[in-house]
């Protein structure tokens, strides 16, 4: 019997092998069906409970509240498996859509704001919430904040309330902008390590801690001035906010003294005397209040309430129909590819070039919260932003606490920029820094010697002594990617190099100066900026927000875990030290950071490499 005409048994066996197989896929498939059935049925049963009526909102900001928040459900898991109790950053946009929702709701009839946990915030992204909060009040609904005692961040978004309350125990700490800097000159000296300083912009003061033992006069004038203009906008919103009359902030801090004397030293009732305050109560007394006006939920002996995260997990985006494309870039500049927190020139431009080739995103908003960095992969970033608005699609950028230096540089590829008037921004200016540790090594008794085919070669080794013909090349670097810089700026902002050079020259200006100066359009918020973006891409009044980022994958879980740990070593170690010698290490957390950062300029790779980068923070 040949091969290609089996005998009927085969054909038999054949037949019924297929129909077995058949019967096995159909009821393996039919088994999915099922089970896949009752997880979806699960998920729609177990998912929220509607609210009942009179139900408040309770708004307990924990941590600070970023643009981003980094990690993922599975790393947040992890995290709590280990024990880790460091609260997660809060997104900021998450704390403006409960509460702008909530104010629509029908079953919400008011909010609790506690605040104890709230931390490092900038001024720019307070106002947001705070303007959030104004927006839940004029939709008929009460605020009520509380405390047990309120730092100045705390402070501002608890005078947006209806009422304010303070633990009798308490205390309202506002005490004004500004801190104390470091210089490190004498330090280094004595360790042989010289710092050179390669600039272009007088007000480029970023590095003069590692050159000066004081501020130049530039630096104090500018920074005296930023200091100024927020310190401004804080006080004149507090005392609108309490009805107090203007001048009203700084008369209490100058007359501390004398009004805490006059209160017997409680500083509970001197935040009441200087109506900071509506009242004084313990955290029972304020549950006894809100139950009293609202309903009592007797079963877990409180009043009737839903929690942040609980309302935010009601919230459903939309997920098709044309959209506004939103990235943020949130944190230093790199080159290439950084995970959240941080702005790689090349994965923060790629994310820019998927909104564009998204066919549903009609407009983009470039959120900005970045002290700088990468003179290279702040260019990545504006050149798609320009390919963007070339491919028709419009772009308005939204400027957070933080849109200086690079992050200014990666702005003026925009159709509008809207700026907080707390912003801090400019810094239009560009700087190199070159360590030099040949005299640390000699006091050592380390020798270093050149051997190489090149005098180039081992010119940015920072073990030898810096050739002036380097420090000549990286001057003219620096001078030439300033020019680029301001012409970039003059271009975006219709006017001409020498005006822009005139007010740029490496300095900082707060949002409302930089709107004096033409540097950006208008004053606004983040939904100012959503709302041009659809205006422009005739989006319509309500339209679909997408936001345009990427999950970490494995690795970078892996590796930041890693890290994590390193990290929490290392600290430990450094705090046992300290503390042995009665030093807290939290008095030399800024040393840490700027002396580890000069440290990492030796380990770059691009000899030429110049920063757009203000070394800058929030100061508040």
């Amino acid at each position: 019997m040949s091969a290609s005409n089996p005998g009927p048994v085969r054909r038999f066996f054949r037949g019924a092998w297929r129909v077995v197989d058949v019967s096995r896929r159909v009821v393996l498939n039919l088994v999915f069906l099922a089970i896949l059935l009752v997880v979806v049925m699960a998920l729609i049963r177990s998912g929220p409970q509607p609210l009942a009526d009179k139900t408040a909102l309770v708004l307990a900001l924990d941590g600070s509240i970023a643009e981003q928040r980094a990690g993922n459900l599975r790393s947040t898991a992890i995290d709590q498996l280990r024990g880790e109790t460091t609260p997660q950053k809060m997104q900021l946009r998450d704390v403006l859509a409960v509460l702008d929702t909530a104010a629509k709701d029908d079953k919400i009839t008011s909010a609790v704001l506690i605040l104890d946990e709230l931390d490092a915030t900038g001024l720019a992204s307070l106002r947001e919430i705070g303007a959030a909060v104004d927006r839940f009040k004029a939709s008929g609904k009460k605020v009520v904040a509380w405390g047990s005692s309120y730092d100045q961040r705390q402070y501002y978004i608890a005078a947006h309330a209806d009422e304010v309350y303070l633990h009798p125990l308490g205390a309202v700490n506002v005490t004004g902008f500004g801190g104390v800097q470091n210089y490190y000159k004498d330090a280094l000296d004595k360790l042989g390590v010289s710092v050179k300083v390669i600039r272009a912009g007088a007000f480029k003061d970023f590095g003069e801690s590692y050159v000066a033992n004081e501020p130049s006069p530039e630096a104090r004038e500018a920074e005296t001035a930023l200091l100024g203009s927020l310190w401004k906008t804080y006080t004149d919103e507090i005392e609108k906010l309490r009805k107090l009359a203007p001048g009203s902030v700084m008369k209490s801090i100058d007359e501390a003294p004398e009004r805490l004397q006059a209160v017997g030293g409680d500083r509970a009732r001197l935040a009441l005397a200087d109506k900071a305050v509506d009242g004084l109560k313990t955290r029972d007394e304020l549950r006894a209040l809100m139950v009293s006006r609202g309903v009592e939920d007797a079963e877990h002996k409180t009043f009737r309430q839903t929690s942040f995260d609980e309302y935010l997990s009601r919230l459903r985006p939309r997920l098709t129909g044309d959209a506004i494309g939103v990235v943020v870039a949130e944190g230093e500049i790199v080159d290439g590819v950084a995970p959240i927190g941080t702005v790689g020139g090349l994965s923060t431009a790629n994310l820019i070039r998927k909104a564009r080739d998204d066919k549903d995103v009609k407009a983009v908003v470039l959120r900005v919260n970045s002290p700088g960095g990468s003179v290279f992969g702040s260019e990545l970033v504006r050149r798609e932003l320009e390919l963007t608005r070339a491919a028709g699609k419009p772009v308005v950028v939204s400027m957070g606490d933080l849109a200086a230096s690079g992050g200014y540089w990666i702005s003026t590829a925009s159709d509008e920029i809207i700026a907080d008037p707390s912003t801090v921004t400019g810094s239009i200016g560009v700087i190199a820094l070159l360590p030099n540790f040949s005299g640390t090594l000699d006091k050592l008794g380390v020798h270093s010697t050149p051997l190489a085919t090149t005098w180039l070669r081992s010119a940015y080794d920072p073990r030898v002594p810096l050739d002036p013909r380097l420090a000549d090349m990286i001057q003219k670097s620096v001078d030439h990617e300033y020019q680029s810089f301001i012409g970039r700026v003059a271009q975006a902002r219709k006017t001409t190099p020498d005006k822009i050079d005139a007010i740029a020259q490496g300095r900082v200006w707060s949002g409302r100066q930089a709107l004096e100066r033409g540097l950006v359009d208008r004053l606004g918020s983040y939904g100012d900026a959503l709302k041009s973006a659809a205006l422009r891409g005739k989006l319509g009044d309500d339209p679909r927000v997408l936001y345009i980022e990427r999950e970490p994958g494995a690795f970078s879980r892996f590796v930041s875990l890693l890290n994590a740990e390193v990290g929490r070593g290392v600290s430990a170690a450094i705090d046992a030290r300290l503390n042995g010698i009665g030093i807290p290490a939290s008095a030399l957390a800024p040393a840490t950071r700027e002396l580890g950062w000069l440290t990492g300029l030796t380990e770059r790779k691009k000899p030429f490499d110049a920063v757009a980068h203000c070394l800058c923070t929030v100061p508040f």
